[in-house]
């Protein structure tokens, strides 16, 4: 192993009822891991829904999955990385050779761990974002970030804007196409302005006006109630998606993004999918595809959309608590610098 090999860094535990700094060990990396100093963690809304009760979670546990950081050990020589590399990781980390994983569905994995989702007593103690030190094990997709990318452009990419790739990959060719997002918190302004440079005409819905309006900075204009080609919900919301559901013109596709805790059901009329052709399909997670898509997004758009301005100044990492709850609403992620 390269570099660091011993000696205790500190992260912010989540313990089920608030927030303890550890000190914890650095282990010894086994083969293709990677040690990572943790410059900058974003605030997943998945986090904030973990410490308000409405997701359970390992416990007690590092949360964070939205980093950027830079390599300061590694396993051996078959690592992913090298010393000195910045980087971004993958929240999934696969098996390989699950049928879930050989048949490419490896965000699937049967035996998939997660960061920023295993427990602090758990072998991979340093498995999330909210920490000065992560451990990427092997078998993590990273894709190395160009320097002139700002840390709260280049974090989101590990979740939000991966995801988005994920999602616009299952809306298909949007090239002259009526897209309504539905939500626009982070994913949605994100895939906001990955729709509109795909060549699509974007409308935008979400129950907070402002959020709503600051969308226009990133090539959407408001919804005006028209028939759409493609809705994508980041909402979650089951009546959005029901709404979103009866906008689709012939041919129509609906992707579901947000729907990741249980909820009432939406109701589906056989014939209307049938007659006009309709799709409905979801996704979660993403390939690492989706990863290296983000980070090449991203450093594409830096000079055409206000990325850095959706990110809250970040705070230290002993003041993690309190940022873990809804940003104002031109903020959509808060951050931490470990």
């Amino acid at each position: 192993m390269d570099q660091i090999t011993v000696g205790l860094t500190q992260a912010a535990v989540w313990t089920g009822s608030g927030i303890d700094m550890w000190d914890i060990e650095i282990p010894a990396l086994e083969s293709g891991d990677l040690l990572v100093r943790v410059d900058l963690a974003t605030v997943c809304g998945s986090d904030l829904h973990t410490v308000s009760g409405r997701r359970t979670g390992a416990c007690p546990s590092v949360l964070g999955h939205e980093a950027v950081g830079r390599v300061v050990g590694v396993g051996d020589a078959t690592s992913s990385a090298e010393v000195g590399d910045r980087i971004v990781w993958s929240v999934t980390v696969p098996c390989g050779r699950c049928a879930r994983c050989t048949s490419g569905f490896t965000a699937k994995c049967s035996a998939v761990r997660k960061v920023g989702h295993e427990s602090a007593e758990s072998p991979w103690v340093l498995s999330g974002s909210y920490a000065r030190h992560i451990v990427v094990p092997r078998g993590t997709t990273v894709a190395r970030v160009p320097d002139t990318m700002p840390d709260a452009v280049a974090a989101p990419a590990a979740c939000a804007t991966a995801t988005v790739m994920a999602a616009l990959e299952a809306a298909g060719d949007l090239d002259g196409r009526r897209v309504l997002i539905v939500g626009v918190g982070m994913l949605g302004v994100t895939a906001a302005a990955a729709a509109s440079e795909r060549g699509a005409s974007v409308s935008v819905l979400d129950r907070d006006p402002e959020r709503q309006s600051n969308s226009c900075a990133f090539g959407a204009a408001a919804d005006d109630g028209a028939r759409t080609d493609v809705a994508i919900d980041f909402s979650g919301s089951s009546s959005a998606v029901q709404a979103a559901s009866e906008r689709l013109d012939v041919g129509g596709r609906l992707v579901l993004a947000g729907s990741v805790a249980p909820g009432p059901p939406i109701t589906v009329d056989p014939e209307a999918v049938v007659r006009n052709w309709l799709t409905i399909t979801g996704i979660h997670n993403y390939e690492p595809r989706h990863l290296h898509q983000a980070v090449a997004f991203l450093h594409d758009t830096g000079a055409t959309y206000p990325w850095e301005a959706l990110v809250e100044a970040p705070v230290p990492l002993a003041e993690l608590a309190s940022v873990l709850r809804p940003t104002p609403s031109g903020i959509l992620r808060s951050s931490v610098a470990p």
